[in-house]
C-alpha cells in the first residue's frame, strides 16, 4: 500500500520533522522537467540511496511511472517524489533541495543522518 506523505503539517513549505521533505524550489524544478517530457502523465522523480559513492552511500534521482505498493509518496506544488522504505529511513529528517549555481544545477539533499559527504554532493557516509 502506497503511503502519500503531506509536504508540511505545520505551515506551508516548512519540513515535517522527522519526514523526509521536498523544498518549493526543487518541487517547481520537478514539475518543470515533467512538464518538458514528451509523456508526462504519471510521471514522478524516484529519490534513493544506494551503497556506493566515494563515501558509501550515494543519492539516485530518476523520473519514472512505476510505483511501488510500499512507495512513500509524496506531492507538493505540483511535482510527485516517490521513496522506498529502505531509502526512505536514510532520508529521515532530510530535505530535497535543488540548487542554481554559476557552476552548474542540479538537485541535492540535505541530509542530517550524513556525518560526511563527499565534493560531488551525491555521496556520504553515516556516522
Amino acid at each position: 500500500m502506497s503511503q502519500t506523505t503531506p509536504p508540511s503539517v505545520a505551515a506551508p513549505g516548512m519540513p515535517v520533522p522527522g519526514r523526509f521533505s521536498v523544498s518549493s524550489g526543487a518541487a517547481a524544478r520537478i514539475a518543470e522537467i515533467v512538464a518538458q517530457q514528451p509523456q508526462p502523465e504519471g510521471l514522478a522523480l524516484r529519490v534513493s540511496v544506494l551503497a556506493g559513492g566515494c563515501n558509501g552511500f550515494q543519492y539516485q534521482f530518476k523520473l519514472e511511472t512505476e510505483r511501488a505498493d510500499d512507495d512513500t509518496i509524496i506531492e507538493r506544488d505540483g511535482a510527485t517524489v516517490l521513496v522506498d522504505p529502505v531509502s526512505l529511513d536514510l532520508l529521515e529528517g532530510a530535505e530535497l533541495e535543488f540548487v542554481d549555481k554559476l557552476m552548474g544545477a542540479h538537485f541535492t539533499v540535505s541530509n542530517p543522518n550524513a556525518a560526511s559527504s563527499c565534493g560531488c554532493g551525491t555521496s556520504f557516509s553515516l556516522a
